[in-house]
């Protein structure tokens, strides 16, 4: 039936009969709209309501709802009577709305009831005699409201008669209909009631009741709209007409047996019509939850969806239950299930009073399962498992798995069905899905519904499971990857931020470093190796290695990118990089810079806080071959800022590089309170540009400095009385900085490496440097590139323990070569002031 077009005038009373028919020949007929507070009584009674049931909205504002409205659980053939009518419920078609009216239901419910109408006399109020005139067929819905408001229940009711004008004899498809109605604007909460109307009829699409309200809202009376070709059940359950038509055909046939007739022969064409449309709605269902889970690939909303999909069309209570490993993240789980298996609970949705199950079944809780529950026979065979009631002695044994919390009054008298969440064959989790007493039980088209749903919401688990194992496993390799820099270096403190290229590339070929070199001097490094992904990240982690083996070995810039290209070119034609090398010199206040393709840095000077991009050979990319480096050297001042970065900050589609360079350079001039305030100011301001689409490395280091008075050297010959001329220079200094607690210990570590030093070098003099810094520094050179190792010394032998000792008493030591041979190292903690 073709939807027809609203009248601008509601149906007069004088009219009602050809009015209503127009109505129902358009598709639509007037329904009655009634709101009841929380103590029960009328607070919205509106003209469909009037025209329905006879009551003025005068006389039943303020009135008990079980006084005005077909409440009767009574038989077919019994009647309540009362001043405004009598009504009769149908038998078998689901719970009374007097279930509902006295809050005993807490979910959406439907059903049909006889309604009696008399005339009325002229005083509005019908004389008892004329009691029983018209007997009116009413359906009627009744719908929860939760919210701080004052109503607690929404009840629509409209004359079945209505829609059975257009309809074939016999045509049950009144039975399944959906109601659409818009609410008069004379009540508070009007606006905010039709706003959330696809929330509140949960048995239409939210496209469809949103269409709805705005073609009807501004008529200000309600309306039901109905289609014999979109069949939609007017409660949660499925198979009512069909239970209703078996019954009646039972009846028949029991009356011919009795009347001693022939049994009527009769055709099951509409029975067959019946379980089609309960179905179709069972798939309608189906793809409506498909359209709602998997959503987002987060494994946490992804559960969320699921629980919320079933709760409460399908069942009043859904708790979703996941495998350790799943919720951990971690790989794929192995084998079946046992008893010994941790389960944790991850969502709980149900249509109980807020908080009901909070304290009890609490959202994160992990517990494994016995043997003899149906929630271990369902993760066990993957099977779903169907209690049509949960018995006084089943809810005893279940409520003995949670300790002293007591679940029974939770469960007991539910019907459960338990569906397993499975994927390639293995079991993820299990939801167990529990309806209230009043509700009709799960049954076996329940059973087989619910396990298509579960086996669709474990195929979208299990992708939320693996982008999540994913995401993690490249997080963990790109945090393995990027090196934890120390915030303070030798004379420098240090920032950094490293930002992914998407959502879905957590991996990639940008990294930054620092290394610390002889000299309290530091290499700071930033580059970016071409393209995205585990193979970006794979050649970076070597380019990375490579740079820190090579920067411990004191080489200068521009060799150390030579060596580096040389290498990029033995593991492979595609390895191309660009990077830019820095050593900061802290003592004699100077940069030494190559760059192999890489964007310039920024320097921030400190004395009048303006921002320069610096001026270097651009160079070739790393990979390229054949293309020399050079190095250059920039003075520097206390409290300069370096600033560092990979292309992907500057860089955007669509708009030249030269741009994202001078806004980096601006950026970068901004006061900040601190290294990672400026920092953000960076990221912050560059990404407002949009269109970024590549990983960013980001670097900063302030540079402090070291003043000459924190420097103290010495040249040793190589004597072995040297060693003590080194421990009085080392005590006498360590006195003079006012660090006398540390001076013993620096003059004993300081004589065993220049005793080494004497013993192993070739050349004619040996250095001795103490730097006063955030760690008193004693640093040894010497002319012999064999790098020091531990020994293991006997009781008898005369050497091998210097090294022991400076381990035992440092706070850090360590040995590096140098162009010239080596250096040795150790570190005291200063002590506190």
């Amino acid at each position: 039936m073709d939807r027809g077009t609203e009248r601008e005038t509601p149906p007069g009373r004088g009219a009602g009969d050809e009015a209503v028919a127009e109505y129902s020949a358009a598709g639509r007929i007037p329904l009655a709209v009634i709101l009841v507070d929380r103590d029960g009584l009328v607070s919205h009674w509106s003209r469909g309501a009037r025209r329905l049931f006879g009551a003025t909205r005068e006389e039943a504002i303020g009135q008990p709802a079980l006084d005005l409205l077909p409440v009767s659980g009574a038989l077919p053939d019994d009647e309540e009577t009362g001043p405004y009518g009598a009504f009769t419920a149908y038998d078998g078609l689901g719970p009374d709305l007097e279930s509902s009216l006295d809050g005993r239901l807490s979910y959406p419910a439907a059903g049909r009831a006889r309604l009696t109408v008399p005339e009325r006399s002229e005083t509005g109020v019908p004389p008892a005699e004329d009691w029983g005139r018209d007997r009116v067929d009413v359906l009627w819905w009744a719908y929860p409201l939760v919210g701080p408001g004052q109503e607690r229940l929404l009840v629509l009711a409209a004359d079945a008669g209505g829609l059975r004008q257009d309809l074939p004899e016999g045509d049950v498809a009144f039975e399944r209909i959906a109601p659409g109605f818009a609410l008069h604007t004379d009540f508070p909460g009007a606006e905010e009631l039709a706003r959330r109307l696809p929330e509140i009829l949960p048995s239409m699409s939210v496209d469809e009741s949103a269409r709805i309200v705005a073609q009807v809202l501004e008529l200000g009376y309600p309306v039901l709209e109905f289609s014999q070709n979109e069949r939609v059940p007017v409660t949660p359950d499925w198979g009512v007409a069909r239970r209703a038509e078996r019954k009646a055909r039972r009846e028949r046939v029991a009356l011919a047996v009795a009347e001693g007739r022939p049994v009527p022969q009769e055709t099951d064409d509409e029975g067959e019509d019946l379980e089609y449309a309960a179905v179709r709605e069972r798939l309608e269902f189906l793809n409506e939850v498909s359209g709602r889970i998997g959503t987002s690939l987060d494994l946490a909303q992804t559960i969320v969806e699921v629980s919320k999909a079933v709760v409460p069309k399908f069942t009043d209570v859904a708790g979703t239950y996941l495998r350790e490993q799943v919720v951990a993240g971690e790989g794929f789980p192995d084998g079946v299930p046992d008893t010994t298996t941790m389960w944790h609970r991850v969502a709980l949705e149900h249509t109980d009073e807020p908080g009901r199950w909070d304290d009890v079944v609490p959202v994160g809780e992990a517990m494994p399962f016995p043997a003899h529950t149906p929630f271990f026979q369902c993760m066990t065979t993957g099977d779903p498992v169907l209690v049509p009631r949960i018995s006084e002695q089943m809810g005893h044994m279940i409520a003995s798995q949670f300790e002293k919390r007591d679940i029974r009054p939770l469960i007991t008298g539910r019907s459960m069905l338990v569906v397993p969440l499975k994927a390639r064959n293995v079991v993820l989790g299990f939801m167990i899905l529990l309806r209230h007493p009043e509700r009709v039980e799960f049954n076996d088209m329940d059973r087989v519904t619910g396990a298509e749903l579960a086996a669709r919401a474990g195929l979208v688990l299990d992708n939320a499971r693996m982008y999540t194992y994913q995401e993690s496993v490249a997080e963990t390799l790109q945090d393995s990857m990027l090196p934890h820099i120390p915030a303070r270096m030798a004379g420098c403190d240090i920032a950094t931020r490293y930002l992914p290229g998407t959502l879905l590339g957590r991996v990639g070929g940008d990294w930054f470093d620092s290394v610390k070199l002889p000299g309290a001097r530091t290499a700071l490094v930033v580059g970016d190796v071409m393209g995205h992904g585990l193979n970006s990240a794979a050649m970076m982690g070597q380019l990375r290695t490579a740079v820190q083996t090579m920067a411990a070995m004191d080489l200068p810039p521009a060799q150390l990118l030579r060596n580096l290209d040389d290498l990029a070119q033995r593991l492979g034609d595609s390895y191309l990089a660009t990077c830019l090398y820095v050593i900061y010199d802290p003592i004699g206040g100077e940069l030494h810079i190559a760059n192999a393709g890489h964007i310039p840095p920024v320097i921030v000077r400190a004395d009048d806080g303006r921002s320069e991009l610096l001026d270097l050979p651009t160079g070739a990319p790393i990979g390229v071959g054949g293309v020399p480096f050079e190095a250059v050297r920039v003075r520097v001042e206390p409290g300069d800022r370096l600033v560092m970065c990979t292309d992907g900050l500057v860089e955007v589609r669509g708009e030249d590089i030269g741009v994202g360079l001078a806004t980096l350079s601006e950026s970068a001039a901004h006061p900040a309170a601190s290294m990672d305030d400026a920092c953000d100011t960076i990221i912050r301001t560059l990404n407002t540009r949009g269109g970024r689409k590549d990983d960013v490395a980001l670097l900063m280091a302030r540079l402090n400095g070291i003043e000459p008075d924190d420097v103290a050297e010495w040249r040793l010959t190589l004597d072995p009385a040297q060693a003590a001329r080194a421990r009085a220079a080392v005590r006498e200094q360590v006195h003079e900085w006012g660090l006398a607690r540390l001076a013993d210990t620096a003059a004993l570590l300081a004589s065993e490496l220049v005793t080494n030093a004497v013993r192993h070098s070739h050349g004619r003099r040996i250095e001795l440097r103490l730097v006063r810094g955030d760690t008193l520094l004693c640093e040894v050179d010497d002319d012999d590139p064999t790098l020091p190792s531990l020994l293991s010394a006997g009781p008898d032998d005369e050497h091998g323990r210097g090294l022991h000792v400076v381990g035992a008493l440092a706070r850090e030591w360590g040995a590096s070569r140098t162009t010239a041979g080596k250096t040795v190292w150790f570190e005291l903690t200063l002590p506190r002031r």
